[in-house]
Formats: structure tokens, C-alpha cells, sequence
């Protein structure tokens, strides 16, 4: 009851992005897929105290805390897709733990832009994922959501959030047109960890493919989950000291000194394994 605040504007946004629903806009030869999280998340941010100040800091921080549940509520719901499809995504598990070191392509390629674009260590909590919320939670764990590294990787998770979906419908359906990939590796390809980004991605499949439909939908579901799952423990033991290391490197370079030192706690999910 102490958040009532936080569950009724929660409840009024919720219920006003699903009666908007979801939008679909023809793009070349695919479809940009809106989802209701999208509008969820737009109007949320007005409430924030930059805008129209409804929720203060301690609103904010409160709501933080209550992702996890969200996430549970979110793998129940994967579970109930993968579960008719189990023997195809069986036969495909190597393809879809081995997609997990895509990590070390999103370290390799944006830490060094960020830091030539004068980020910090934001570069770090920016590029060492795609910022979902289990990397939120690692990045908070390790560095704390106040410090450089935190605004870095909200930055990217609100950007994803609010770019993403419309960047997947249009990549997934470029894909899909002009290359001789598979639908079902690019449906695999769509599970990076956000629920948005998958189903806009497995939507613009689905509408070039339907009678692939539910196949394409079970595979995006299960690269999803396992995102979620394994490449947590990708970020934290590959891709987040690699992306440390980089950062070193490429701070040393564009400024000719070494990096400062910062000091970090020890990742609670590093001492629970």
C-alpha cells in the first residue's frame, strides 16, 4: 500500500496503451510493428519529475525495485509458447546458445564509438549489451544505477525501448526480403532479451510468413529466454570485463592517458554462483 501511487498510474497507463493497441505501418516489404509498451513507456516518462512531476524520485526509485516481478510474470508467459514447438527448438539449441556471443560483437563495435563520441564509462553500461532489464540489474548490481556506468545503460534501455521495436520490425523485414536467411534464424536472431523487440521482429516475420506463424513465434520466445538466462552470465563473466578492458584501451588512446580507476562492489549474482 505504501506504492499505491506508483500500482494506479500504473494500472490507468496500462489500461490506456492497450486500448490504443497495437499498430502495424507497411514498410517496404515488411511491417513496423508499435506495441502498447511503447506508449506505456512514452507516457510514463511525463509523469517523471522533469515533466509534469506527478511522481518524485522516491516514486521512481520504488517502481525500479518492482522489475523482477514483471520479468517473472513476462518467462511464465514464454513458457507457454516454447512448450507446443519443445522438439524443433530442441534440435536448434546449439544455434541458439552460440547466438549469446553476439555480446562480444556489441562490446567490440560500440564501446570504441562511445568513447570517440566522448563518453566515459557510461561507454561501459552502454555497450556491453543491449541494455535490457536483466543487463539494468547487472550494471546496478556492479556499478549502481547512480553512477556513470548506470546512466549509460538507461540511456541505451530507454532509447531500445522506444526505438527498438520500430528498428527490428524494419530490420526483420529487410532481412527476411533480401537475404537467403532463414525466417527461423531470424526469428532466433530476434531474441536478444527484450520482449518488445522480439515480438515487433517475430511480427514482421509472421505477416511475410503466416503460415510459418507459431513456429517463428516459439523460436523468438525461446532465444528470448534464453537471453534473459544465459547471456546475464555472458555479460557478467565475457562481455562486461571485456568491455572494462576495451574501454581502457580506447580511453588511452583518444586522450594519451590511462583510464581513472573506479571502484566496484562484487556482483551479488557473482557470489551466489
Amino acid at each position: 500500500m505504501k506504492n499505491w501511487k506508483n500500482h494506479g498510474l500504473v494500472l490507468i497507463l496500462v489500461i490506456i496503451a492497450e486500448m490504443i493497441g497495437v499498430m502495424k505501418f507497411k514498410f517496404g516489404p515488411g511491417t513496423i510493428v508499435l506495441l502498447p509498451m511503447l506508449y506505456a513507456l512514452i507516457m510514463g516518462i511525463f509523469l517523471s519529475p522533469k515533466f509534469l512531476k506527478v511522481l518524485n524520485d522516491k516514486d521512481m526509485s520504488d517502481a525500479g525495485s518492482l522489475i523482477t516481478i514483471s520479468l517473472m510474470l513476462l518467462m511464465a508467459k514464454y513458457g507457454s509458447q516454447i512448450g507446443p514447438t519443445l522438439p524443433k527448438i530442441i534440435k536448434s539449441s546449439p544455434a541458439l546458445i552460440l547466438q549469446e556471443f553476439g555480446n562480444i560483437g556489441t562490446v567490440l563495435l560500440g564501446v570504441p564509438i562511445a568513447v570517440f563520441l566522448g563518453l566515459k564509462r557510461e561507454s561501459i553500461g552502454a555497450a556491453h549489451s543491449v541494455s535490457r532489464e536483466p543487463n539494468v540489474a547487472l550494471i546496478s548490481d556492479v556499478y549502481g544505477l547512480d553512477g556513470d556506468e548506470g546512466k549509460g545503460v538507461m540511456g541505451v534501455y530507454i532509447c531500445g525501448t522506444v526505438l527498438g521495436t520500430v528498428f527490428f520490425g524494419v530490420i526483420a523485414s529487410l532481412c527476411a526480403a533480401y537475404t537467403p536467411l532463414h525466417p527461423y534464424a531470424l526469428a532466433m536472431a530476434s531474441g536478444v532479451g527484450s520482449a518488445s523487440m522480439m515480438t515487433a521482429s517475430v511480427g514482421s516475420l509472421s505477416a511475410m510468413f503466416p503460415e510459418m506463424a507459431d513456429t517463428l513465434a516459439a523460436f523468438g520466445a525461446a532465444s528470448n529466454m534464453l537471453s534473459g538466462l544465459d547471456g546475464l552470465y555472458m555479460s557478467l563473466w565475457i562481455a562486461l570485463p571485456f568491455a572494462e578492458w576495451l574501454y581502457r584501451k580506447s580511453y588511452k588512446l583518444k586522450y594519451g592517458v590511462p583510464a581513472p580507476e573506479v571502484e566496484k562492489t562484487q556482483p551479488k549474482i557473482a557470489k551466489e554462483v
